[in-house]
């Protein structure tokens, strides 16, 4: 009986024994740190992603607001544009702002400088009349120094704004859209396509046969 009342008693204490707490994981303040941390690294790329995205939008918009004041300008032509536009047009327009910054003269610049320059200040446009190997052969004669046979370009391409029929020597006509730049084509046509009193163009002219002559095609 005792033994049975002790393992009853035994029994009981194991029943009425509180049961241990079950123990909770708890997270370190090493664990809490990283995670705040992160959270506000988070927060802080996400507003640097934002402003980001804020700036490139308005740049973008600075930029379409440009190009539509500079179309504007353009269209508009030389004779109706006021001392603010043009001032606009130097400042905004990239290539244009590169190719005066050279403080090159007129008669200095490449002939891709001067084709550009004419179409976006609204200047007669007299080098789109010129061939890529006519618009090298005017780079070759500045690159050289010889701005006078440079000139003789300038006054072919000048002649070929006339269109499809100019007069050449002895009442004869031609077509200089499509009448190489040769020595005897300049002999016979070109020169006579100008009439100059000052005698620069037939200078010019002369200037131009004798680069030819000197600088023959291959």
């Amino acid at each position: 009986m005792i033994i049975q009342s002790s393992s009853a008693l035994f029994s009981a204490a194991e029943i009425t024994r509180s049961p241990t707490p079950r123990q909770t994981p708890t997270t370190s303040p090493a664990n809490i740190a990283d995670t705040v941390s992160i959270s506000r690294e988070a927060r802080e790329a996400l507003a640097a992603s934002h402003a980001s995205s804020s700036s490139s939008s308005a740049a973008a918009n600075n930029d379409k607001s440009v190009e539509a004041r500079l179309a504007e300008i353009r269209a508009r032509g030389p004779v109706n544009r006021s001392q603010e536009d043009h001032d606009f047009l130097f400042a905004n327009d990239k290539r244009l702002a590169e190719i005066t910054a050279q403080g090159k003269s007129a008669d200095q610049l490449t002939a891709d400088e001067l084709d550009y320059m004419q179409k976006a200040t609204g200047l007669v446009n007299t080098f789109a009349n010129l061939s890529p190997a006519e618009k090298a052969l005017y780079d070759k004669a500045v690159a050289s120094g010889n701005t006078e046979a440079a000139g003789g370009i300038s006054q072919i391409a000048l002649v070929r704004m006339m269109g499809h029929a100019a007069g050449g020597a002895n009442g004869t006509t031609y077509n200089p859209l499509n009448t190489e730049i040769t020595a005897a084509n300049i002999e016979k046509y070109f020169s006579h396509s100008i009439v100059d009193p000052t005698g620069k163009a037939q200078s010019q002219f002369q200037a131009l046969i004798q680069f030819l002559q000197d600088n023959p095609v291959v």
